[in-house]
């Protein structure tokens, strides 16, 4: 009985390490100049992402639904340079960093969260959305 509660138990165990070794997690970056710069390298869109991460409702969901999906992980991995621009409310931020981020949100005319802003690799702007219902194929 012992032994066989043990197996079970470790069988557990390596399912959850298995599961957590092979899913990737996005990389979002904060700085813009750096997200310009990797994006003229690599010929990438920007994609950034203007939230309020620990309390708007919709960038939770936006997040939960889409940002951390596999599926645009590895269409971003491909595609994108993601700029996360955050506005949280219980996450302390530097001086430097909240400024940072309200000097974007000031020149994007951002008016609401979640806004995603996408620039080219020149640092144009070339589109605006949301949150929009769908799929993570119908976000892409």
């Amino acid at each position: 009985m012992k032994r066989s509660l043990l197996i079970a138990l470790c069988s557990v165990l390596l399912l959850v390490f298995c599961q957590s070794a092979f899913s990737a997690e996005a990389t979002w970056l904060e700085d813009i100049d750096q997200a310009k710069t990797i994006a003229k390298n690599e010929n990438k869109t920007i994609f950034i992402n203007f939230s309020g991460s620990d309390w708007c409702h919709w960038c939770i969901k936006l997040d939960k639904d889409i940002l951390s999906k596999q599926e645009f992980i590895d269409y971003a991995e491909k595609n994108l340079v993601l700029l996360k621009v955050d506005f949280p409310k219980r996450t302390r931020q530097s001086k430097e960093q909240t400024a940072h981020n309200e000097a974007l949100a000031q020149k994007y005319n951002v008016r609401g969260f979640p806004t995603v802003v996408l620039l080219n690799s020149q640092g144009k702007q070339v589109g605006v959305t949301g949150y929009r219902y769908g799929s993570v194929a119908d976000y892409i």
